[in-house]
């Protein structure tokens, strides 16, 4: 037989006691929100995968710029009051890394209902759709496309950063060309420049930058209606409390109503223009 064990009244108002502390201890653990935390640690970290002018990482120091990563560290620095940090990732990484903690805020990251399945989103800072980019002096298609039924023909390849948005679009869009998936902006930059690829798929900030800088060849085309017409905003955590993505929020709305997202795009046109000569 097995003997129950008896507690005296006071051993008994013990554990009580300590059930009690430890059920408290959680609830204020709870009650901490992600930019108390992030204060507690002294840093907000970025998670920043490239994509020019949203993120731009210079290879030979590592130091990130662009509009999104300007956003970023004006906010950790000045509404948070910590230091930045820039967490390198990839796009096929970016929800996944802030999912696992890797990272505070996941940064120019498209809401869309499958991410949005994953992670909370901010309001948009800007907007963003699918377009393309080809060379006029190529003789597979029309000069002048007018709809994706004018690329989207075998023999004609599209290049497109793999895991993104736009790779999702155009291969749900297109069935007949073939999709070239690569790593990085870099990779099917040049994979059209050289020729490999017919066309060049990405959001339609980052090709104005393509044909700003080769106006001689680039040409930039954008369907009607708009592809994946989505909004660009900062990736939170699932479990975010509303109140934290408020105060990210307030902060949006105004540097999008003073006018300072619009110099923040111009600025980093600019600059990879600049960089880029």
């Amino acid at each position: 037989m097995v003997r129950l064990l008896r507690l005296k009244p006071y051993a008994l108002l013990c554990l009580v006691a300590v059930a009690s502390m430890s059920i408290n201890m959680q609830s204020r653990a709870d009650d901490q929100t992600a930019w108390q935390t992030v204060k507690k640690a002294g840093v907000l970290r970025c998670g920043a995968a490239v994509a020019p002018p949203y993120v731009i990482r210079d290879p030979k120091s590592g130091a990130y710029s662009g509009f999104f990563s300007n956003l970023c560290r004006d906010f950790g620095q000045n509404v948070l009051k910590v230091k930045v940090e820039f967490v390198d990732t990839s796009w096929d990484n970016i929800v996944a890394g802030l999912q696992s903690d890797k990272w505070d805020l996941s940064l120019a990251l498209n809401d869309t209902p499958e991410r949005e399945k994953a992670v909370s989103f901010s309001a948009p800072a800007t907007d963003y759709n699918v377009s393309f980019v080809y060379n006029k002096n190529n003789p597979k298609f029309p000069k002048s496309p007018q709809s994706l039924t004018d690329i989207d023909k075998s023999g004609l390849t599209v290049a497109v950063m793999s895991g993104t948005s736009q790779d999702k679009a155009i291969s749900a869009a297109l069935k007949q060309a073939q999709i070239m998936r690569l790593p990085g902006n870099d990779e099917t930059r040049l994979a059209l420049i050289s020729k490999r690829a017919d066309l060049l798929a990405d959001a339609n900030i980052t090709n104005m930058l393509l044909t700003e800088s080769h106006p001689e060849w680039a040409v930039a085309f954008q369907p009607t209606p708009a592809l994946a017409q989505q909004e660009v905003a900062f990736g939170l955590r699932k479990e975010t409390p509303t109140a934290d993505i408020d105060v990210l929020n307030k902060y949006l709305a105004q540097q999008v109503k003073t006018g300072a997202v619009n110099r923040l795009i111009k600025e980093s046109v600019q600059s990879m223009l600049v960089t880029n000569k």
